[in-house]
């Protein structure tokens, strides 16, 4: 078990772990409204092909330009929007359902982003883009992570109502309002871009865990979206701070350790809480 003194000494002697922490965080605030819609519309899954469909933008962007964030940036963001149109034109012109598409597209993104950083030679900085680092959070990084959280939960407040009806009620806001396309591709835009803005430190096949399993583990404890929402977020820094420390002390990668610690926080979540909590169901007869 760690000390008191332990919880905080490391952010207050590194730069690079107070980087981490606080784009850790900021992160975790930004996911957590998009995961809990996630979950809403039935699109938990869409998420996880998400993140590796940006690998090949990335990829590409890391083989021209190395670290850098905006080429990262671009190119992850260019291929998850792309992946995202391809999924949803597929849809309109089969009638297959869009997660199904993106089911067939996302491993061939992933293989394709692995081939390019293998033909490139650079075999080795396949570990950091695929589970992060903490390392990787330079000032940068940091300052894009801070504005795209700041822009999506700008952009989360202005969609909220139009989302929220048009996922429970998209009928009815047909009748009233033309917005449900615009919120919805809108809300596809701010999935894509935290996931492409957090794999550096979170890595691109862990941000979904940090989107997803905060989001997953708030529906055990309340049933008011406001309340989800912020418990998300509580849920998704928490998992940040300690999973940062388990990084530090144990020498593990800091994109795993933040995903099992906000595992470690689902499953108490199944077992202690309150709405329909595995301690909370009536006894069978």
């Amino acid at each position: 078990m760690l000390a008191a003194a332990q919880l905080w000494q490391p952010f207050h002697e590194f730069v690079f772990m107070r980087r981490a922490l606080l784009g850790g965080l900021v992160l975790a605030c930004s996911t957590a409204p998009l995961g809990v819609f996630l979950i809403l519309r039935r699109m938990s899954l869409i998420g996880d092909a998400v993140a590796h469909g940006i690998l090949p933008g990335a990829a590409l962007g890391f083989w021209f330009a190395g670290l850098s964030l905006p080429a990262l940036t671009i190119g992850g963001l260019g291929a998850g929007l792309s992946m995202a149109g391809l999924a949803a034109w597929i849809t309109r012109r089969t009638g297959l359902r869009e997660d199904a598409s993106l089911a067939a597209i996302y491993p061939i993104s992933l293989a394709s982003g692995v081939l390019i950083l293998g033909i490139a030679g650079k075999r080795l900085d396949l570990l950091h883009l695929l589970f992060g680092s903490a390392l990787a959070v330079d000032g940068p990084t940091l300052t894009g992570m801070l504005w795209v959280s700041g822009f999506s939960l700008i952009a989360m407040a202005l969609i909220y109502r139009p989302l929220l009806l048009d996922t429970l009620d998209p009928l009815f806001l047909q009748t009233v309002s033309r917005l449900g396309p615009l919120a919805h591709g809108v809300f596809l835009t701010l999935v894509v871009l935290n996931l492409v803005i957090g794999f550096q430190a979170i890595g691109a096949l862990m941000v979904v865990g940090l989107m997803m399993l905060p989001a997953a583990a708030s529906r055990f404890w309340s049933r008011r979206l406001p309340i989800l929402i912020a418990i998300a977020a509580l849920l998704g820094c928490l998992s940040v701070w300690l999973g940062l420390l388990l990084s530090f002390y144990y020498s593990l990668p800091s994109g795993p350790a933040i995903v099992l610690v906000a595992g470690g926080l689902y499953a108490l979540s199944v077992v202690f809480g309150p709405v329909h909590g595995l301690l909370r169901r009536p006894p069978l007869l």
